[in-house]
């Protein structure tokens, strides 16, 4: 099941920030701040209890011009509503209750949406104040107290989203199903590839709605395998982004990098590199997800016999953090190669689930170091004791040594060099994590 999403609305100077902070600081780390979408921190995956979500923290639902402050509330309500599956909406018990916590609360009720009633700031030592009782009048249910400063209050909201999310869920033959997230640059063709996939090979095709209004499920079934393709809102420079809607849907496009399998990054064969590619190609590599570069419009392309090969060494230069991922020359206008591309899609998906014994790994580390001997500083040699796999996608794995400080990245590179040269996990991140004996 994809991870749920919690948003946290309210009014400026309410704390949102503040309970966004103490939220991740102590139980979640960032997994990534959104890149070149905000200048805050908005976007953040956390656990509670064992159990996964996504935290959005929202601006402030408080415009300057007093005029335009219904449409401003309706537009910053109905983010929150489309975005998340629950929502905690956090007043002030300073301010009490106001006019503009009514307007809120309104559009809220009206959404049908779980909603937690916050009222932050309770910082005194002792009983609940007795005005957090005016807050009863929101219709929202029973307020929470909860003190964003101190931490005091925050397990008990986060029990009372968990109430409304169904972890159990899970679908008919998951595991089978490919879920490809189509990423990329605005007009690069994402949803023209969705569309021609959908009305050329389909068998057997559902639009699921997800957690968004701009990145929809399509399950598709052919002669390839299962797949559920999302088509997300392309992402543009940080200066060229606007607050609202479209910050949203760049959270929105990331989440659906987070919970898929594979990732399809597209670039405009027409116009060539561009430094955003490497931005969101980077968050999919961070994110530890199967990888394909897909070069749209190559129909749109003039070109002779050296032009494909130009392309793939100009684009292998810029994306050598990558260096993995396979490169397909495709068009969502003709269908070139789409058969291709779901060979690609499956092929990558296997690799990124990869899985060797210990046994395997440990001949090659030995032939590794017998051909390489590891560094030495100050007659102190670095001595590794054994390797071990202990995840999947990516596949990952633990070297315990005698020293890290020995262990240099360039040997790790060495090293990983040497999985990949026996194993190939073309398409896939691996992840290679260094521990002293005894951790």
């Amino acid at each position: 099941m994809a991870k749920p999403m919690i948003a946290i609305v309210g009014r400026p100077n309410v704390g949102k920030s503040t309970l966004f902070n103490k939220i991740i600081g102590t139980r979640i780390s960032i997994v990534e701040d959104t890149p070149g979408v905000t200048r805050d921190r908005i976007y953040a995956e956390g656990e509670w209890l064992d159990k996964k979500f996504t935290l959005v923290d929202t601006g402030g639902i408080e415009p300057k011009d007093n005029n335009t402050i219904l449409r401003h509330i309706k537009r910053q309500a109905q983010i929150a509503i489309d975005t998340a599956d629950v929502i905690l909406f956090v007043t002030d018990i300073r301010s009490g209750v106001t006019a503009n916590d009514y307007d809120v609360a309104t559009m809220l009720l009206k959404s049908g949406k779980p909603v937690v009633l916050v009222v932050n700031k309770c910082d005194t030592i002792g009983g609940v104040p007795d005005d957090i009782y005016d807050f009863y009048s929101l219709g929202l249910g029973e307020p929470f107290p909860v003190s964003s400063v101190h931490g005091h209050g925050t397990g008990d909201i986060l029990d009372e989203c968990f109430k409304y999310i169904d972890y159990s869920e899970e679908e008919d033959d998951e595991d089978e199903k490919i879920s490809v997230a189509v990423i990329g640059r605005p007009n690069v063709g994402k949803s023209s590839l969705v569309n021609k996939i959908l009305g050329q090979d389909r068998m057997i095709v559902r639009d699921e709605s997800g957690t968004t209004r701009d990145a929809v499920d399509s399950y598709i079934e052919n002669k390839h395998g299962k797949f559920i393709f999302t088509d997300t809102a392309g992402m543009r420079k940080r200066g060229n982004v606007d607050d609202g809607v479209e910050r949203y849907s760049v959270i929105r496009a990331l989440a659906a990098v987070d919970r898929s399998k594979v990732c399809v990054i597209m670039i405009d064969g027409t116009v060539g590199f561009t430094e955003q590619d490497s931005k969101i190609a980077g968050y999919a590599h961070e994110q530890g997800k199967a990888c394909i570069i897909a070069v749209n419009k190559w129909d749109a392309v003039e070109k002779d016999d050296k032009t494909m090969d130009n392309m793939r060494k100009e684009l292998m230069e810029h994306f050598k953090f990558m260096s993995y991922a396979p490169m397909i020359f495709i068009s969502a206008q003709t269908g070139q190669r789409l058969d291709k591309l779901f060979e690609l899609i499956k092929f990558v998906d296997d690799q990124n689930s990869f899985r060797t014994t210990t046994g395997v790994l440990n001949d090659i580390l030995a032939r590794a170091v017998a051909r390489v001997q590891p560094p030495s500083d100050k007659g102190k040699r670095l001595k590794i004791y054994y390797m071990t796999q202990i995840s999947t996608r990516p596949p990952t794995f633990v070297a315990f040594c005698n020293s890290k400080e020995l262990f240099h990245f360039s040997y790790q590179r060495y090293i990983e060099n040497q999985i990949r040269e026996v194993f190939g996990l073309e398409g896939t991140p691996l992840r290679l994590i260094i521990r002293e004996r005894g951790e």
